[in-house]
């Protein structure tokens, strides 16, 4: 065997006792990894898979109690939500520490974390803080029937971030909590009634005690009508082609379109029947001699 071919055998010999070695090195290093953090990482993992089935166990009991406690239907979503967050980092900041992540370093994290989110998502957070103050101030509750932004609706839910209603023509609408708050905020069920305003009106010659009369039977004889606040009728405008009234019948909040629109029709069907005619635009011309 000649030089050359000598070197290059012990050369390739080197080569494989390193690559020996480095293999028997690294499968060692695993070995000892795997016993050091295996259980740590499997631990941690069965953690968080029960801590969120606890969790979301707990949160169902929780909406139980509520339910059978009576707790306002406006407070429980927001309440609920609030709790399942606050568990829930609990949990996080718990099985980081299990693993052997430093919980101070975690907080400290989480802290720059939620200062970039918070910078990202102003108007998100201006949502969530509306929220805690609607829910402070309680302009509205679940039930009540708002007009809120350019919307007419009943109240369905109020969250973190939206309060939800329901319109008359059976639209879900989703109204962030910070633009809602920062509006004018219309509540027809505080008082527990609310008045519908019919307008109508008659010729002028006609007799307006007579036409009167007759709308305040119909308030007064319709069932849904309430007589506490009593119902009236008033001229409330002379234009130049007839006289304005407004009937003003007060009716609970289920009933309110039936009044407006229903009450409406009768008392044009009456008026007629008792020999109203329809007013129509008129044009007085006065003559002068040259």
């Amino acid at each position: 065997m000649t030089s050359t071919t000598q070197e290059a055998a012990a050369a390739v010999s080197d080569l494989s006792q390193t690559a020996v070695a480095s293999s028997s090195n690294f499968l060692a290093q695993l070995t000892d990894f795997a016993y050091e953090y295996g259980p740590k990482l499997l631990g941690a993992i069965l953690t968080l898979l029960i801590g969120l089935w606890i969790i979301r166990m707990a949160m169902k009991a929780v909406g139980r109690l509520f339910d059978k406690r009576s707790i306002d239907s406006t407070l429980q979503p927001f309440l609920i939500t609030l709790l399942t967050f606050l568990l829930k980092a609990m949990l996080f900041i718990a099985v980081a520490s299990q693993v052997g992540i430093a919980t101070t370093s975690f907080i400290a994290l989480l802290g720059a974390l939620g200062l970039a989110i918070g910078m990202g998502l102003q108007g998100t957070l201006g949502n969530f803080a509306s929220g805690v103050l609607l829910l402070i101030f309680r302009p509205f509750k679940v039930g009540d029937l708002i007009e809120v932004q350019g919307e007419l609706g009943f109240v369905q839910e109020l969250s973190v971030f939206v309060t939800v209603i329901k319109t008359f023509q059976n639209k879900t609408v989703f109204i962030p909590n910070g633009p809602l708050l920062g509006g004018n905020i219309k509540n027809f069920s505080k008082e527990g009634n609310v008045r519908a305003d019919i307008p109508f009106a008659i010729r002028y010659g006609s007799d307006v005690d007579k036409a009167k009369e007759i709308v305040l039977n119909i308030l007064k004889n319709s069932p849904i009508v309430l007589q506490d606040p009593m119902p009236s009728v008033y001229v409330t405008n002379l234009s130049t082609s007839n006289i304005e009234l407004m009937a003003l019948p007060y009716t609970t909040i289920e009933d309110y379109w039936d009044v407006f629109w229903g009450l409406r029709g009768e008392i044009v069907r009456q008026l007629g029947e008792a020999g109203f005619e329809a007013p129509f635009e008129q044009r007085v011309v006065t003559m002068q001699n040259a």
